[in-house]
């Protein structure tokens, strides 16, 4: 019998251009399951009733006439009328009986697959597979109803007929009505697969880009205890692990990334058939739900399907319990950024200095405004007006009919990866999660603004906050000779900024990531169990409590830190500048008094840079830097990333801390490291040749190097007026920098604020020959059209 005339098709029968027959998740088992089983990746098996059955099921019970009847009446703009409609629908369907053959079928491939698993009555998941389902253009993924753990034929038959049914639901009703597809126009097919058990170890889904920015050279998983439907209802937070992709493929174990979730709750199987929602030990909510040795395997995996596919993919796994393997569940299209073309850059930019009236966690990188609607239950969504900003706890698939025609969206509750983020994401729709108290403080009525432009750090106003829009048409941005680099410290901001039109990094500073990430005065990590003040040691032991080593916590954050910024501009150069605190900086961390001097009469001329990291007290603070470049190239193979030594008052400084950083494994010249130094003392200029002979090369501090050449401290707003970067004295001092270095044929750059703020700086510095001008993101563009402009 031809495939087309079966109501059963096994997964191995089918394959992607199956998706009439069996939609498009059932079509992708099956292509998975044929052509990369070979390559170890684990699909548990399956079967699915054809769009032929679903036909058939519904003309043997004169369903098809009834529906166009139903629908005859329907008015797409009227929620009531879209309600009644659903009802109608799915309860004609609910109320059918399956015509016996058909019955038999679906009874006998079930029993078929529990032998197949040495069972009596084997535990499947059955899910809808739409046709129109997992396009690129058009995701219905969430929107058809799925069923986990059912066992016995009559269970398994309900769980069908209520996937049937599930074609009409109000939300499949309007997303198709958006998209402009029929309503009875095309079937919905339905997969029976074996489950694994994950409710007895972790589960969760994959994203083979960054799914904020769409940067594609990163595998993006999230984890949680048990079966992984939980993640999506918000009410906690999965591990998060970032694999980088090309250094994944050479071999390298390349997670930059692993974030601890709050995994409390888990779903497990109820005894009764369905799932039951239980909570996770305390004990095992400490500790990442995957190894390392699984993230990698998955992220490999990962790599294979979308080699498969040729496009971005959005994966579910699932590790079994019982037998400690990792399995395949499903793998559709990346529908957020797969169809995003064209090289438009696009920045948004508040103009406010208020502080904002609550803070959560941002998706996207929009503004929006308008009044606040509270909606504490999905039963009250008929009162939601187009435009307004809705706030509520958390978001299900049922409240999709009204979010598409929100300004904004904030929830209490909820992650990166929940019901809210995943929607307006595809939506393009500015939305916060996680505030905790949202619907507490935020009233009916009152206009708010929504910032989602700083990162994850979501920013909720009252009023109208004034913003602009800057779109950019990167097609149209010329290249110079001169490199343009980026100056960059919040690793978050990383993947977008990358987008930019850039030749690298030439300023990575290791500071915000300390300061943000860290929080705690590396000392006091190192010296942690010998810490007697008890308040500073319980403030420290709050924020490390995954790590018992308290050194490796410093060494693993600032290690990712680096490598999201090194990743993202990767293989271009990303020169990483040591920690470059002034003692009073450092002396605001956590623990900070402990180890810094009270009272530093001028920090700015004090205790930072390079003096430093040879002094036997600050030494070890040093050393866990070393170790955390170190892991950024050796582990993560992330060779791209020069060092750069910051304020080095005398080539002696420097050929101390080289002789430290080669005990520490990073050693000058060895697998590819170049060491720069900063140029921002006079002393760097008046030796330059010598200071040449021990590094490969200088990067201008014009801010330092300005207010020493000057005698102006750069802080003291009033003497500003007497001379900055365009002073002849500093254009000299940086001539003769850049002549050295091109004669003596090392690297010459400048990382200081001058050519971000001062264009003719900027132009000053073009026709001096410098080889690279490193900028801050938001002048990257504006300084390479006024560069553009000097070369014609």
């Amino acid at each position: 019998m031809k495939k087309s005339q079966k109501y059963i098709l096994w997964f191995k029968e089918i394959s992607s251009k199956d998706i009439c027959l069996v939609g498009g998740k059932n079509a992708s088992l099956g292509e998975m399951l044929s052509k990369l089983s070979r390559n170890g990746v684990n699909i548990p098996d399956g079967f699915s009733l054809s769009t032929r059955a679903y036909w058939y099921f519904l003309r043997k019970n004169k369903i098809d006439k009834k529906l166009k009847e139903i629908f005859k009446n329907f008015n797409p703009a009227n929620l009531k009328s879209l309600q009644e409609t659903g009802q109608a629908a799915r309860t004609l369907i609910l109320k059918a009986e399956f015509p016996e053959d058909l019955k038999r079928e679906i009874e006998k491939a079930y029993k078929k697959l529990s032998k197949k698993y040495r069972e009596e009555n084997a535990d499947v998941a059955v899910r809808s597979s739409g046709v129109c389902e997992d396009a690129p253009e058009a995701s219905f993924a969430g929107q058809f109803e799925t069923f986990l753990n059912i066992k016995g034929k009559d269970k398994l038959l309900t769980a069908v007929k209520k996937c049937l049914a599930s074609t009409f639901n109000d939300r499949v009703i309007a997303y198709r009505q958006e998209k402009g597809f029929p309503q009875l126009k095309f079937a919905l097919s339905v997969g029976v697969q074996k489950m694994a058990r994950s409710d007895l170890a972790s589960s969760g889904v994959m994203f083979t880009l960054d799914t904020e920015t769409g940067f594609d050279n990163v595998v993006l998983i999230n984890s949680i205890y048990g079966i992984g439907e939980l993640i999506v209802k918000g009410k906690i937070t999965p591990d998060e692990f970032y694999i980088f992709k090309p250094t994944l493929k050479q071999g390298y174990r390349s997670i930059i990334l692993k974030n601890l979730g709050r995994k409390t709750r888990k779903y497990i199987y109820h005894k009764k058939g369905g799932l039951k929602e239980v909570n996770v030990l305390s004990s095992k909510q400490l500790k990442f739900s995957l190894t390392d040795d699984e993230i990698l395997t998955l992220a490999r995996w990962a790599l294979v399907i979308e080699e498969l596919y040729k496009i971005p993919q959005d994966i579910e796994w699932a590790k079994d319990g019982k037998t400690g393997e990792l399995f395949i569940i499903q793998s559709r299209p990346e529908t957020v950024h797969a169809l995003k073309k064209g090289r438009v850059f696009e920045e948004y930019q508040i103009k406010t200095k208020k502080p904002p009236l609550l803070r959560g966690t941002a998706i996207g990188d929009k503004i929006g405004f308008g009044k606040v609607r509270l909606i504490p239950d999905v039963s009250k969504i008929s009162q939601f007006k187009k435009g307004e900003v809705l706030v509520t706890k958390m978001t299900d698939p049922d409240w999709l009919p009204i979010m598409r025609n929100c300004s904004a969206i904030v929830t209490d509750e909820g992650g990166k990866t929940c019901h809210s983020a995943i929607v307006s994401r595809e939506l393009g729709i500015p939305c916060i999660v996680g505030t905790e108290r949202a619907t507490q403080i935020l009233k009916t009525g009152k206009l708010v603004t929504v910032d989602c432009t700083q990162g994850l750090n979501g920013r909720i106003y009252l009023g109208k906050v004034s913003f602009k829009i800057k779109r950019y048409d990167l097609k149209k941005i010329p290249k110079l000779k001169t490199k343009i680099m980026i100056n960059i410290g919040a690793p978050e901001i990383a993947f977008k900024t990358s987008f930019l039109p850039n030749d690298g990094v030439g300023l990575a500073r290791e500071e915000f990531i300390i300061a943000e990430k860290i929080r705690v005065h590396p000392l006091a990590l190192y010296h942690f169990n010998k810490l007697r003040n008890k308040v500073i040691k319980k403030k420290i032991e709050n924020i490390t409590i995954e790590h018992k080593d308290k050194k490796e916590y410093f060494i693993k954050e600032l290690a990712e830190g680096i490598a999201q910024i090194a990743a993202a501009f990767y293989p271009k150069e990303v020169i990483v500048r040591f920690s470059d605190f002034k003692t009073n900086e450092y002396r605001n961390l956590i623990g900070g008094e402990l180890f810094e001097p009270k009272d530093e009469a001028n920090p700015m001329l004090g205790w930072r840079g390079a003096s430093r990291y040879y002094d036997e007290k600050f030494k070890p603070a040093f050393l866990m830097e070393c170790q955390a470049i170190k892991r950024v190239r050796d582990v993560f193979g992330l060779k791209n990333v020069k060092v750069m030594i910051p304020f080095c008052r005398t080539v002696e400084e420097g050929k101390k801390v080289l002789t430290i950083m080669k005990k520490a494994g990073l050693e000058r010249g060895k697998n590819g490291l170049e060491v720069y130094v900063m140029c921002e003392i006079p002393s760097n200029v008046i030796l330059a040749e010598e200071f040449l002979k021990i590094f490969d090369g200088m990067s201008i501090g014009s801010n330092d190097l300005t207010q020493l050449a000057l005698g102006i401290d750069r802080d003291n707003a009033y003497l500003q007026k007497i001379g900055d970067e365009r002073n002849l004295a500093i254009k000299k001092m940086v001539s003769k920098v850049i002549r050295l270095c091109k004669m003596k044929k090392k690297y010459c750059g400048i990382c200081g604020q001058g050519p971000s703020d001062l264009p003719e700086f900027a132009e000053f510095l073009m026709k001096e020959g410098i080889e690279s001008i490193s900028l801050n993101p938001d002048t990257v563009i504006k300084t390479i059209l006024n560069l553009a402009k000097l070369k014609k």
